[in-house]
């Protein structure tokens, strides 16, 4: 093999002992996590707004951020579940840009990977014992979902590896809600096989383990837009788009039809400042359709401190290192307008 092996990284029970959750990380855990499953199941007519930065690039600032909408879910809580985002890892397909936070716990520093694992886990941590939310986070790599399996509320898998067979395997044995994303070239059939495979038991090789697992019946769609055979974005979000995907659930025997609309990427052309208004677009849209209105559970926003995007070197507290993202000040009225919407 064509490569050097410098170190063997802890299992994920090493750092769960070293790292244990409290008592009152547990409890706000399985009490948030009941919440989620309510609204995927129909229980509960709360929207769910997986909402924060585009990539979790420092602990000051992501905690900062979620303490914020602390107060504003307490205002909006008979209508509004949020589940905050703190992704740790980011896709890099040509190998370039910052990795996320499991790669560099240090944007500025060289990779990391065993502090970038014990980072990842006391960040999710910290922020459940300060907040009271649970977190989503992106499964990147099926192999590293152990090391936060415990604390997490909700995962979602990316336009990129939602035709991976290991991450849907993977999904089927996950004890939260999933969402897979339709791919990057907008194949709904792609994503809907995804959510079937997932919700399905399966028998097979993870971490060196034959594994079982039971099906996750939580497992779900995420609308992110697409791009054409041109490289041009187009959105998937509007009502035909949205009566489509209510049409491939009819198709199937699948358990919790759901969708979440993903409001940046393609949807808004990588354009955070368009997100409000593809909101109210699918508000407007389940007002005028009782299917589409019990089909979407809510949308994931990309949303940090401060507006738009820099460049690691430039240091700016609280703006995204990866994708631009909605500022504070239009992310709070949003979450306001959202409710009012309800």
């Amino acid at each position: 093999m064509n490569m050097e092996f410098e170190r063997r990284l802890a299992i994920p029970a090493e750092v769960k002992e070293q790292f244990p959750l409290t008592g009152k990380v547990s409890k706000i855990v399985e009490e948030k996590r009941a919440e989620l499953n309510a609204v995927f199941e129909g229980r509960s007519n709360r929207m769910l707004l997986i909402i924060g930065p585009c990539s979790a690039d420092r602990e000051d600032a992501v905690l900062d951020y979620m303490n914020r909408l602390v107060s504003v879910q307490e205002k909006v809580k008979d209508k509004i579940l949020m589940i905050p985002r703190i992704y740790t890892n980011k896709p890099r397909t040509t190998g370039e840009g910052y990795k996320g936070m499991l790669h560099q716990p240090d944007p500025n520093a060289k990779p990391d990977l065993y502090k970038g694992i014990v980072s990842c886990r006391h960040l999710h941590m910290k922020a459940v014992e300060q907040t009271g939310f649970i977190f989503a986070d992106e499964m990147l790599y099926p192999e590293n979902y152990q090391y936060l399996d415990d604390v997490l509320g909700y995962v979602a898998v990316g336009a990129r590896s939602v035709e991976d067979q290991q991450h849907r395997l993977t999904a089927s044995g996950i004890e939260v809600p999933v969402g897979m994303k339709n791919p990057t070239s907008g194949d709904y059939t792609v994503m809907m096989n995804a959510i079937l495979a997932a919700q399905h038991p399966h028998t097979f090789i993870y971490r060196g383990w034959e594994v079982h697992s039971e099906g996750n019946e939580h497992c779900h769609a995420i609308l992110r837009g697409s791009t054409n055979k041109h490289g041009n974005n187009q959105q998937n979000y509007h009502y035909e788009d949205l009566i489509r995907l209510c049409d491939a659930y009819d198709e199937r025997e699948l358990k919790n039809p759901a969708a979440i609309i993903d409001t940046n990427h393609s949807n808004s052309k990588k354009n955070p400042f368009e997100q409000p208004r593809i909101v109210m677009d699918v508000l407007n849209s389940c007002r005028h359709n009782d299917r589409i209105k019990k089909l979407v559970k809510g949308f994931m926003i990309e949303s940090y401190i401060e507006d738009g995007c820099q460049k690691v070197s430039d240091g700016i507290y609280g703006k995204s290192i990866t994708d631009p993202c909605l500022g504070w000040e239009k992310t709070e009225k949003l979450i306001y307008d959202i409710a009012e919407q309800l």
